[in-house]
């Protein structure tokens, strides 16, 4: 029997622990956004950053030249791989009572250093926000090259257009290196 969203809620604040997204990654792949841990609307959605205030596909989307803030998740999808954006989380599962990164508890990392090697064109992680980005050394030491960005949430008050800036300025260079 399913649950309802109220005893699915009571649970998440009791500490049920969360388990989060498969990857959108392929051998394709330059440029890897590493976010933190789905929010609840993400997971409830089944989709990366699937709260429509969340500014995270509007973002990439003006970067990309693509709409895909407009598209069905499974075409976002195509495109940034098509693109050669990977998209994940530092966090395959852990205990978060809210949607707010703080929230988080005994976080377990994902293979990160599985990916890369799956991954043999990455050059750069871009971190969706400041606690992804304390796992910058770990990927540095893998050899890539690596950002922090702000935060794509609403919880991050900075203006659009700079948040545009600084995401621009962290995956435009990647990008547009010629692929071999």
């Amino acid at each position: 029997m399913a649950k309802s969203k109220a005893s699915q809620t009571a649970e998440t604040a009791a500490g049920v622990r969360l388990t989060g997204l498969a990857p959108i990654c392929d051998a394709r792949i330059r440029l890897l956004i590493l976010g933190s841990f789905p929010s609840p609307a993400s997971l409830r959605a089944q989709q990366y950053y699937g709260h429509r205030q969340n500014h995270f596909w509007k973002l990439v989307g003006a970067i990309l030249g693509e709409p895909l803030f407009e598209l069905p998740y499974p075409e976002r999808t195509v495109r940034v791989l098509e693109r050669g954006v990977g998209i994940w989380d530092v966090y395959q599962a852990c205990i978060r009572p809210g949607a707010l990164d703080a929230d988080i508890r005994a976080g377990e990392p994902n293979d990160l250093a599985g990916l890369v090697a799956r991954a043999p064109g990455l050059r750069r992680v871009c971190f969706n926000g400041q606690t992804a980005g304390r796992f910058a050394p770990q990927l540095e030491r893998l050899g890539l090259e690596t950002r922090v960005l702000p935060s794509s949430s609403p919880a991050c008050t900075l203006p659009f257009a700079r948040k545009l800036e600084q995401w621009r300025a962290g995956m435009e260079p990647v990008l547009s290196m010629s692929v071999l």
